[in-house]
């Protein structure tokens, strides 16, 4: 089916990179991972995946270095309660600043599917939320404090030249594989920049 193109942009940025353990480093763009939440975000169904097929690069790669505060424990059922006073840890953090991406991406239909179920019903259904800025839960440039602002785009009727940076980014995620649910995997693929453009079409991923 035909794709769409989201064009997101924010003061802040970070796509942690999971071979950190302590501090904060972002990759140096979007990973498909975040870029794929984005558009959950906007529209989430049992019937449908979404599938990124193309990242551009809208803005020059900034930098900026920080040191936040953050929690170093998570609630659950056992213990609902957290006193932040005691489990307040200082990180340090390398995040991306003032970013701009656009990002295209399609969706195919899953095994969850209804008979009433179809493309024509999803695309005009992400359509309309996209247009209008609707999202179902805020969309972030990696972590939940860096909202990202978006909106739909034309990329024949608005072109756009991305950055023109290329590089060899090493191995970046691409996403987690989610068929053992208790203990999903993550991917990595072999990131390629090339005049500010990644493509997703034919990318091979390993664990």
């Amino acid at each position: 089916m035909k794709g769409f193109c989201l064009e997101v942009s924010g003061p802040y940025a970070c796509f942690t990179r999971p071979e950190m353990k302590v501090e904060r480093v972002s990759y140096d763009i979007i990973t498909p991972s975040a870029a794929r939440a984005i558009f959950d975000a906007i529209l989430w169904k049992p019937a449908i995946t979404w599938r990124i097929t193309r990242i551009e690069l809208h803005a020059p790669i900034k930098w900026i270095s920080i040191r936040r505060n953050e929690v170093g424990k998570t609630a659950s059922p056992r213990t609902p309660s957290i006193y932040i006073e005691d489990e307040r840890q200082q990180r340090a953090g390398l995040l991306l600043r003032d970013v701009k991406y656009r990002l295209f991406a399609h969706f195919v239909m899953t095994d969850k599917a209804g008979t009433e179920d179809n493309e024509g019903k999803f695309a005009d259904m992400f359509r309309r939320r996209a247009a209008a800025g609707q999202c179902f839960t805020q969309p972030y440039l990696g972590c939940r404090e860096f909202a990202a602002q978006f909106h739909l785009v034309d990329p024949q009727g608005e072109p756009a030249t991305p950055e023109p940076v290329s590089r060899d980014l090493g191995w970046m995620l691409y996403d987690m594989d989610f068929t053992d649910a208790k203990n999903p995997t993550p991917q990595f693929f072999n990131a390629v920049l090339t005049n500010g453009v990644i493509d997703l079409t034919n990318v091979e991923v390993r664990a």
